[in-house]
């Protein structure tokens, strides 16, 4: 008979609880907020060559701010549709269209940072143009001030666009939803009545446009005639030592700002009201240099006119020679174009868009 056997119990292994996991505070993933970025839009009509006035109260600005507004697309533009609300010989209007392109380069507008481009080349300016002329009233119209003033000084007789032009100009600000228009104290009555435009189509047809806001420059925001300082300095003037070009002779600059309109006071200090002359030359030595008025007056508390001239047209002179030197390189560079066609299609893109968007809140043609 065969024994059995009787088997040893096996030995249970000892099965290890896992470790209680660590309590920790949960992850909490940063929010990335999308960066809104700001549009910055601005004009000059290229009638005639620039001057000193536009360079303080547009130029420079525009170069001080590209720097600045990190966060900010600039649309800097040739006005040449506003050229024409007066009469303008063809050829020499192509030229200071060109001309008026090269010095905003030469001036520091860096094309990497500034979309720049001609006007007339984004048709979708007049168009929205025309829009605008159907959103004002004719009172707004012929309440401009400006209109008013060229008005007066029409020897041809007075063009329709003269009167309407604002609305163009409405349009160019709205058609990118500019956020911030530089702007000289001549020009608050049309950001005005941009703004209006804008809050009426918007009223009207839902929201649409962006109600721009207005930059108003610290100092130099409007720079005075040499001849007759309780003026705007204009190219238009028919003395010619009112104004500086930013093309005119190192020599002629000089003479001009020696000869300028003063007092017989002597006394270099700021006042609109009594001292306007000087006050302008303050005005345009503080915009070019480090210092400020009141530096310069402290500056020049125990000097002359005469001295105070010397070194203000050296400062002015300085400030021009180098811009002076950049346009003559770029202005017949093909770089130029390439610059001027690359602006134009950036400009265009954006509004076709917007443009596309008011047909379709009007009701226009048969877009859905």
């Amino acid at each position: 008979m065969k024994s059995v056997g009787i088997d040893k119990p096996k030995t249970l292994k000892k099965v290890e609880k896992p470790a209680a996991p660590l309590i920790t505070e949960p992850v909490v993933e940063p929010v990335v907020k999308p960066v809104v970025k700001k549009t910055l839009v601005s004009g000059i009509k290229p009638t005639g060559q620039l001057t000193l006035g536009n360079y303080i109260g547009a130029l420079k600005q525009f170069v001080m701010l590209q720097d600045e507004l990190e966060d900010t697309e600039f649309f800097i533009f040739i006005a040449d549709l506003h050229a024409i609300t007066t009469p303008q010989d063809r050829q020499e209007l192509k030229k200071n269209i060109r001309s008026v392109a090269a010095l905003y380069i030469a001036c520091g507008l860096n094309p990497e940072k500034v979309n720049l481009f001609i006007q007339s080349e984004v048709a979708e300016h007049a168009a929205l143009g025309y829009i605008m002329e159907s959103t004002a009233y004719i009172g707004e119209m012929e309440r401009m001030t400006q209109y008013k003033d060229k008005k007066v000084n029409q020897v041809e007789g007075v063009r329709t666009s003269l009167l309407t032009y604002p609305a163009l100009m409405a349009a160019d600000i709205l058609l990118y939803d500019a956020n911030v228009v530089p702007i000289g104290d001549d020009q608050k009555q049309h950001l005005e009545l941009t703004r209006n435009l804008a809050m009426r189509f918007n009223n009207a047809y839902g929201e649409t446009f962006v109600v721009p806001e207005g930059f108003f420059p610290k100092t130099g925001a409007r720079i005075k005639s040499l001849t007759e300082p309780l003026k705007k300095m204009e190219k238009s003037a028919e003395n010619p030592k009112s104004y500086i070009l930013l093309l005119d002779d190192l020599g002629l600059i000089r003479n001009k700002i020696k000869s300028a309109v003063t007092d017989s006071d002597g006394v270099v200090k700021f006042d609109l009201k009594n001292k306007p002359g000087i006050a302008n030359l303050l005005t345009i030595y503080a915009s070019l240099s480090e210092y400020s008025i009141k530096d310069l007056e402290k500056k020049y508390e125990k000097s002359n006119y005469a001295t105070f001239k010397e070194d203000l047209a050296e400062v002015v002179v300085d400030a021009i020679r180098p811009i002076q030197k950049k346009y003559f390189e770029i202005i017949n560079d093909s770089k130029l174009d390439d610059i001027l066609t690359a602006g134009a299609e950036r400009a265009r893109l954006l509004a076709s868009r917007k443009l596309l968007k008011v047909y379709k809140k009007l009701g226009l043609g048969r877009i859905r």
